[in-house]
């Protein structure tokens, strides 16, 4: 592709040359053409814009895959579609892409278009969700959280909490508002939930997906709130739907917060990237987030250069995270066998953070 570009620029200049072009636009003309060849062209399909994560997300990569730093990225955004996002992962192949990076709306669905990416020998980084192919070897490597392992964070700080303020496993009453159903978020985060309340005796007394939408978190905490009277947790699967959680909280007049025993409800929550969630946690309206890191940016730069030496890196790369919360009791949780500390959230904390 970069031997292709350089030929059909340096064609460019040669008709430049003819056309009696000044020697200053033939020397830019080299050397942009020079640039252009020295430069890794990487194809980045986005899931979309639906959340304060995703965006965050979509600014670390292209802040990182810049002209400045050697690369040549092409952005497109799949609208929350895989049809659209299979487009573009073709339109990438056909341009001849030095590498694909893939964000995945879902998990299955991508063995014909990742088979043609291998075909035409373009390495293919996926990124925050995982997917599930019937030949691993179609990508290179993934970089993202454990999901999962974050749904059983959440869960073990919510067990600790019931434990420092006596509160019985049978006066649990918990509300799902799941992700976008389908996604590696949504799986892992939903099995940590239903799991741990197998395990704690818990009564989860719905499961609905919310899109990882503030306005569809909204609209599904407004429908469980009339048919149930007795919601005192509501697990959220991202901090949009949180928000959204908490204004259909407050409309049905009740209160958001951590005393349930005054008759709060609530509210767990995902990503730690939203500022008006985060405030939230900071004054205890929401009990506890689980950071999703979203700076993957230069771990996919790092992975490319690593590529681009002839090494081999991880498949799975996990990036590190952590939990926030004001309720100072819990200091940190454990899951299988494995410490995570919990960060007591302060303004100090919050101005301290890359994000």
């Amino acid at each position: 592709m970069k031997k292709k570009l350089l030929s059909f620029l340096a064609i460019i200049c040669s008709l430049c040359v003819m056309c009696g072009c000044a020697t200053e636009q033939k020397d830019y003309t080299e050397e942009s053409a020079a640039q252009a060849a020295d430069s890794i062209s990487v194809g980045f399909s986005q899931v979309g814009a639906e959340s304060d994560w995703r965006s965050a997300n979509t600014d670390s990569m292209k802040s990182s895959l810049t002209k400045e730093n050697g690369f040549d990225l092409i952005f497109m955004d799949g609208q929350q579609k895989q049809t659209k996002q299979i487009t573009a992962i073709r339109s990438f192949i056909q341009q001849g892409v030095d590498y694909i990076v893939l964000a995945p709306v879902c998990e299955t669905g991508w063995d014909s278009v990742l088979d043609e990416a291998y075909e035409a020998n373009i390495p293919v980084i996926i990124v925050d969700r995982m997917i599930q192919i019937n030949n691993d070897n179609r990508y290179s490597c993934f970089v993202g959280s454990d999901f999962y392992l974050e749904g059983r964070k959440a869960c073990e700080w919510l067990n600790q909490y019931a434990t420092a303020y006596d509160i019985a496993k049978e006066d649990i009453h918990i509300v799902d508002i799941q992700g976008t159903i389908g996604s590696t978020a949504q799986i892992g985060r939903t099995k940590g939930l239903v799991e741990s309340a197998k395990k704690y005796g818990w009564d989860i007394r719905e499961k609905t997906s919310g899109d990882f939408t503030q306005a569809k978190g909204r609209e599904v905490m407004a429908q469980m709130l009339r048919q149930y009277n007795n919601i005192n947790v509501v697990y959220c699967e991202n901090d949009n739907e949180a928000l959204g959680a908490i204004e259909a909280i407050e409309a049905a007049g009740k209160h958001a917060g951590s005393n349930l025993k005054n008759g709060d409800i609530l509210v767990l929550s995902f990503d730690g990237i939203n500022e008006t969630a985060i405030n939230y946690a900071l004054e205890g309206t929401i009990a506890c987030i689980v950071e999703c890191n979203p700076l993957h940016g230069p771990r996919v730069r790092t992975i490319i250069d690593s590529l681009e030496r002839g090494e081999n890196p991880d498949k799975i790369e996990y990036v590190d995270e952590t939990l926030y919360s004001s309720v100072n009791v819990i200091k940190s949780v454990t899951v299988d066998g494995a410490k995570y500390d919990v960060t007591l959230l302060t303004q100090d904390v919050i101005d301290s953070r890359e994000y």
